[in-house]
């Protein structure tokens, strides 16, 4: 079993981290190249198909709290989650737990429908109506869902019973009760409640009002219990059995005084919260089911709730509806939202819950012991600090000199522009944003080495300095991500030395960072960062290009293949075979410098049908050349079938990014590709 326990994590550096829960198995190489390259975060195009006037995704903290078992499982849990110290507590509480952690059960997991009746005559008689067909609503319901009774779930029974309402009316309602398996389940109910409307309004002889779940999840019920020894209660300057009767007695108070227990509550769904935002679950509807249910007496009560055990430990328990899934909603949209219940080691829905409850428990365990001892704030408002503190330096690094550049997408030309033929290209805009700062140790090797390089090239003197990157191209896609990367730092210290450094001698000091990262690279990677417009590239007699002037931003999707390619180890490889078989790969490259030539001028009169016949005609020979992949094969035959004019790999090959030319059918195409877990960008909704 793999082992949770993680100390120290909180003083190493982010990528240590990762590498630390690599090491211990929590994450993959995959997971972790990811994480490191940025691949997890939510891009605009995914964002715009989960929600209506999308203009941009919004960031928070990805944490991770170390030290939990559960049913004798260990795990680690995401969280996401901008209030400082509650990983910190959480993870603390968990380990104080250890060896035996914590003990979780799951009631039947159903969800209600609820179909609300009005204007009916005789509610009695609706009642015995609706529960003499039970078998047929029943069938009806999982009529609509087969597969999900296929997979063990399905409508298990209903429950009829009668509202009074203010105005005197009586409603009849009935709940569906479904088990819907590893998924949240709201579709599913909602659709059975819609399609039994119309028959159980018949049964009772009234007017459907409502036909939808019910939040109060008080079928799926979740208990948590954890022991706490109480040796391991003593802190600095308080005995083990003082901090034991205290949180007891805020217990108590929580079961008394529904102010008390608001704030009480508000702990444990601080945890709950945090670990369903991580792994894409509907935080609302877990919040809301747990506030009904602690107000379901009539009085709002606690949801944990700590007593002494015979011996003197201190014993927790929390109960509460908590309906978490695996499969469905957001995640299959959010990449760190799968890279996040990956994290867990949860198989099930019901395993996710009964996490979720451990994670509330140790939450609360943390709060009302922080408040027993030395308060709220102490914690609290050091890291409060410290997140002023780096907000500070945050916000001095954004007011310091600041450099842009474009990444890029090649339309026609790849290899054969490293051997002086054309290549048409475009860029993508605004993709990297670098501001100078201080120097600091832990700078990322590959910035190091293009500062380093920049200043041997513009020979300057002085203090060292540090830059901070915001890049928006995921890196090893053959977007151009690192000679974005060094425009822009070449740019940000020209700034913050006054040197005024023109486009010429940027781009000239890019391409010599650029052979540092790929050997003998084109040079047009580095130009088209610099100069950031639509161009036929050629370096017969230097770096040059014509500038192309387009009407429109062409209608262009980017598909990230799952495996990124190597432009330097691409390049070495097609040079190998060249020499082996040279007037062929003469043949080759010639024959796409007429492409890329042909290709600027269909492109400059917007002729779409002409420009995909060209970029067919290219991959075809990038494939003869064997930089194509068989992944890449399969995702341009999709992307063609769905609808694409033309479609290829874009800049080295061996993986990366495919280009996909598809007017009037870029929903089409993304969703073709979406379908089978591959990210898509959009041209366009890069632009600033």
């Amino acid at each position: 079993m793999k082992d949770s326990r993680i100390s120290g994590l909180h003083r190493l550096p982010i990528n240590e981290r990762i590498e630390v829960l690599q090491s211990r198995g929590w994450l993959s190489a995959d997971d972790v190249q990811m994480l490191k390259n940025g691949w997890h975060v939510l891009l605009p195009p995914a964002a715009d198909r989960m929600v209506e006037n999308v203009l941009a995704t919004f960031g928070l903290p990805l944490a991770i709290a170390p030290n939990f078992v559960v049913n004798g499982r260990a795990s680690i849990v995401p969280m996401v989650v901008e209030e400082p110290s509650i990983v910190a507590g959480v993870s603390a509480a968990a380990k104080l737990a250890l060896p035996d952690g914590f003990i979780a059960e799951f009631e039947a997991a159903l969800l209600a429908g609820q179909i609300h009746v009005t204007g009916v005559a005789d509610c009695a008689a609706a009642i015995n109506a609706l529960q003499g067909c039970r078998e047929e609503i029943i069938a009806r319901a999982n009529a609509v869902h087969p597969g999900l009774v296929r997979h063990g779930g399905g409508a298990r029974d209903i429950e009829v019973r009668t509202l009074h309402l203010a105005n005197g009316e009586t409603v009849v309602v009935l709940h569906i009760l479904v088990a819907t398996g590893d998924a949240m389940g709201a579709n599913i109910v909602n659709t059975m409640c819609e399609s039994l409307a119309p028959r159980i309004g018949e049964i009772c002889g009234g007017d459907v009002a409502l036909r939808i779940l019910s939040n109060l999840a008080d079928r799926s019920l979740v208990k948590a219990r954890v022991r706490y020894r109480l040796a391991a209660l003593a802190t600095s300057g308080y005995a083990a059995e003082l901090v034991r009767d205290r949180i007891i007695m805020a217990s108590d108070i929580a079961g008394a005084d529904p102010y008390r227990a608001a704030t009480h509550n508000k702990g444990i769904m601080n945890g709950i919260d945090a670990l369903a935002v991580a792994t894409g679950n509907d935080w609302r509807s877990i919040e809301a089911g747990a506030h009904a249910f602690a107000a379901q007496s009539g009085r709002y009560l606690p949801l944990a709730s700590w007593s002494k055990a015979a011996n003197g430990d201190l014993c927790g328990e929390l109960c509460m509806p908590l309906r978490a899934a695996i499969v469905g909603g957001t995640a299959a949209l959010n990449p760190a939202a799968t890279l996040a219940l990956r994290m867990t080691g949860v198989r099930s829905a019901q395993e996710l819950s009964e996490l979720m409850a451990a994670v509330g428990l140790a939450q609360n365990f943390a709060a009302i012991k922080a408040l027993a001892t030395s308060g709220i704030q102490d914690g609290h408002m050091k890291l409060h600090a410290r997140h002023k503190s780096s907000a500070a330096k945050v916000r001095a690094a954004l007011s310091n000199p600041q450099g842009h550049a474009a990444g890029k997408v090649i339309l026609l030309g790849e290899h054969g522009v490293v051997y002086s033929k054309h290549a048409l290209a475009l860029p993508i805009h605004n993709a990297v944003t670098v501001n100078v700062i201080p120097a600091t140790p832990d700078l990322d090797p590959f910035y190091r080495g293009i500062l380093q390089c920049v200043r041997e090239e513009l020979a300057l003197q002085g203090d060292e300095f540090g830059v901070d990157v915001r890049c928006n191209l995921p890196p090893g896609m053959g977007l151009g991500s690192s000679a974005a990367i060094a425009v822009a730092i070449i740019r940000a210290v020209s700034k913050a030395r006054k040197l005024n450094l023109d486009d010429a001698r940027v781009n000239s000091i890019a391409l010599s960072c650029e052979k540092l990262a790929h050997g003998a690279p084109s040079g047009i990677d580095n130009t088209i960062a610099t100069y950031a417009v639509p161009m036929l590239f050629n370096n017969t007699n230097g770096l040059q290009f014509d500038e192309l002037q387009l009407s429109e931003t062409p209608p262009v999707v980017i598909a990230l293949s799952s495996q990124p390619g190597a432009t330097h180890a691409q390049v070495a490889a097609v040079a190998a075979r060249r020499a082996r078989q040279a007037q062929h790969y003469a043949a080759v490259f010639d024959a796409m410098d007429d492409l890329s030539v042909a290709g600027a001028a269909a492109l400059q009169r917007a002729d779409y049908a002409e420009l995909g016949a060209l970029m067919n005609i290219c991959h075809g020979l990038l494939n003869a050349i064997e930089v194509s992949t068989p992944e890449i094969e399969n995702l341009v035959s999709m992307a063609r079938s769905a609808g694409a004019t033309g479609a290829k790999l874009t800049g080295a090959g061996g993986g990366g990014a495919l280009l996909i030319l598809c007017p009037g059918a870029e929903d089409a195409v993304t969703a073709a590709l979406t379908a089978v877990g591959i990210t898509t960008l959009s041209l366009a909704s890069k632009e600033a």
